[in-house]
């Protein structure tokens, strides 16, 4: 009898101990997905940023281009996908076609020498210019964050945790290469 309880109370104390390293780590990894969370919507928060300065330099670009619609179509129709996108992936793609046309708008902004010196337009490159920083900044710290969460629910014992609790791996935000330079403007 005396030795059954005593494996009875050993059996007891290894299940309150996993029980409680269990809950640990659940709560280490709640923390961790919420961190992700977080530097996400920031990441989204800087684009929606860039994305609503851009009706605004399109304006004033406007009423110096008037005939130059196919870049400011271009603009506008890539401020859209930075709106509608939902993923990384698809921040990734529409952040690719927002490069492509702040270049073209670089071409027309050389073509019109008075816009280069017109204080509307320098105020709206200079918040881009801020903006731009700011992305590079929130989406490093993003992509940090994965990195911590990703590697905690790969690592035993917390990938049996992970596993029971359904937490998966988060995707980085990762860009194309070609758009990994900053688009150079001109003036």
């Amino acid at each position: 009898m005396k030795g059954i309880s005593t494996t009875l109370i050993i059996i007891i104390a290894i299940v309150v101990i996993i029980g409680a390293m269990s809950i640990g780590t659940y709560n280490r990894l709640a923390t961790m997905e919420e961190r992700v969370d977080s530097a996400w919507a920031q990441v989204e928060n800087v684009l929606k940023r860039r994305a609503d300065l851009i009706p605004n330099l399109v304006n004033t670009v406007k009423g110096y281009a008037a005939h130059e619609e196919e870049v400011l179509t271009q603009i506008t129709n890539a401020r859209a996908g930075l709106t509608n996108a939902n993923s990384p992936e698809e921040f990734a793609e529409a952040n690719a076609q927002f490069n492509e046309a702040i270049r073209s708008l670089n071409i027309v902004v050389e073509n019109y020498p008075d816009l280069k010196a017109n204080q509307n337009f320098l105020e709206l490159q200079a918040e881009l210019s801020g903006t731009e920083n700011r992305i590079s900044t929130e989406r490093m710290r993003y992509n940090d964050a994965v990195r911590e969460y990703n590697t905690a629910i790969r690592r035993f014992p917390a990938n049996i945790v992970a596993g029971i609790f359904g937490y998966d791996s988060r995707e980085y935000f990762e860009i194309d290469p070609q758009d990994a330079e900053v688009p150079e403007v001109n003036f």
